[in-house]
């Protein structure tokens, strides 16, 4: 082949690799309510097992954002990678009270012995960030 033609290859192949670069996809990252069931065993002051249970309403991330990996000669792989993923912008934590508590025999514990807090951490925000990234 001439140098001509061998030219007009490299040329019509950085043209295609190019073209496929343009496509975009979006990206979709939400903070939702949610429902979670929490149980939580301990024991009471004379050693006897309790366990707490109760459905809590916290929020949650969800969703899909835009990733990409494309062949790259600048990179020890072979590929240049663009990975997001939808998690937390930072945190909170809120105190709950677990109301149904039942001894060893499955019998409800009442009044404030049969309740218990719990702390739970969840999303107070959420986006698209860069995967592995734990510095929120």
């Amino acid at each position: 082949m001439t140098s001509r033609v061998l030219l007009f290859l490299m040329i019509s192949s950085m043209v295609v690799v190019l073209g496929v670069q343009a496509r975009s996809y979006g990206s979709e990252c939400e903070t939702l309510a949610s429902t979670i069931h929490v149980t939580k065993e301990h024991f009471d002051e004379v050693g006897r097992m309790i366990r707490c249970e109760d459905d809590l309403a916290v929020n949650k991330c969800e969703g899909a954002c835009s990733s990409r990996v494309q062949p790259s000669v600048n990179t020890a792989s072979g590929f240049l990678k663009d990975c997001k993923c939808c998690r937390e912008t930072h945190l909170r934590t809120r105190e709950f009270q677990l109301t149904q508590c039942r001894d060893v025999d499955g019998n409800l514990i009442p009044g404030e012995k049969g309740q218990l807090v719990v702390q739970v951490q969840e999303p107070a925000g959420c986006k698209c960030s860069k995967c592995g990234d734990t510095t929120r």
